[in-house]
């Protein structure tokens, strides 16, 4: 820990380590319920209008309990540190713990968008806890903008070859590796266990908080004074 807490990089390594538990949560949930996606709303909110545009105000109820949840994780991420000082940086890995354990041990015959409520509110609190990295904003929970910023990248570099744009690319691509190593382990996860298969992501978040918690030490040690030492006093002498 010591080592890592005085790494110029450990907030990469730490972005790195959420994008795995990102992908884990968004292949798992696609493999065991249906095909949606709990790591973001834009599903959920296209399946609220159909269902309410087709009168089915029972479906419409549970895509609006999803998007409250993505709504009430995002909001807190703001004001928990406001009202009582917690570091979601800390928080955030504990709810996706708790996240992982409710969902692996809730029944198999669930409504799948039920199910997937404790995912809704915990990738929305991680998303708005970890912003990116190294001065790149990136998300951790899906790949699409981390897509758009790689091929931006690419392009920029062929155009001008600027290598400021191959250390963009070079971010934005191994945030999707990251997230797919992630989603791969899900695949295996969801194989030989299928819903408790959802337990095999705790590994990734105690190496994402132990990383977190790094990050913080990292931090901390930056904003310590420098002590120089006090030159001005001169020897007595005995003489």
């Amino acid at each position: 820990m010591e080592k890592l807490s005085h790494n110029d990089h450990i907030d990469l390594y730490r972005h790195l380590a959420f994008s795995a538990v990102g992908g884990f949560f968004g292949c798992h949930a696609v493999l065991v319920h249906g095909g949606i996606m709990g790591n973001a709303q834009t599903v959920n909110l296209l399946e609220l209008l159909l269902d309410a545009l087709r009168g089915d105000a029972y479906a419409t109820a549970l895509h609006l309990g999803a998007l409250a949840l993505y709504v009430l994780g995002t909001m807190l991420t703001v004001l928990l540190p406001h009202w009582w000082g917690w570091d979601m940086h800390r928080v955030s890995p504990l709810v996706t713990a708790a996240a992982a354990v409710t969902v692996a041990f809730l029944p198999e015959t669930l409504n799948p968008v039920v199910a997937l409520y404790p995912v809704f509110f915990a990738m929305s609190i991680q998303w708005s806890s970890f912003a990116g990295a190294r001065g790149f904003y990136s998300s951790t929970i899906f790949s699409t903008n981390n897509t758009k910023q790689t091929s931006l990248a690419l392009a920029n570099y062929l155009c001008d070859g600027d290598k400021a744009h191959l250390r963009k690319l070079w971010f934005y691509f191994f945030t999707l590796l990251s997230f797919h190593t992630g989603a791969a382990a899900a695949f295996f996860a969801v194989k030989w266990w299928y819903i408790r298969g959802a337990l095999a992501v705790l590994p990734f978040i105690a190496w994402a908080y132990f990383l977190a918690v790094c990050e913080r030490r990292h931090e901390a040690l930056a904003d310590e004074p420098e002590t120089i030492p006090d030159n001005t006093a001169q020897p007595t002498s005995n003489a």
